[in-house]
């Protein structure tokens, strides 16, 4: 039985520690999907665009190995819908929730990994627009 696994975020920027996390996660598993937060979702989230748009970031998600499978996210709400939707048995976040996804125990296994120190996709922005 295939072993699916689950993961959110905004990959913006897309770097080394997205790409550390997604292999990590796909590791928990043997199926790796990935939700995308949407334009607007990230905007609600973090008062600001994206650098690169949804369909960009989506794109770039497709093109990894690791990466079976990518949605968009539209809403913080729906991660048990979104679990059930595509049948998750583990969902995988970065330790920076740790403790903020436990109630979705009750849909799946979930596991909160360490993320790539030093880098963040919050800092690389601040840093080129200060260039």
């Amino acid at each position: 039985m295939t072993k699916r696994v689950i993961t959110f975020g905004t990959f913006d920027v897309f770097h080394i520690g997205h790409v550390n996390i997604l292999e990590r996660a796909r590791k928990q598993g043997d199926y790796l999907v990935v939700g995308v937060s949407s334009d607007q979702l990230n905007f609600a989230k973090k008062k600001r665009y994206s650098v690169y748009p949804q369909d960009q970031r989506v794109r770039i998600l497709r093109a990894l190995r690791f990466v079976d499978e990518v949605f968009i996210e539209e809403s913080l709400e729906l991660k048990a819908q979104y679990i059930e939707q595509y049948k998750a048995d583990v969902l995988v976040m970065g330790d920076d929730w740790a403790g903020k996804f436990n109630d979705m125990q009750r849909h799946c296994e979930v596991i909160y990994l360490p993320r790539t120190p030093s880098i963040s996709t919050s800092e690389i922005i601040e840093v080129v627009k200060a260039l």
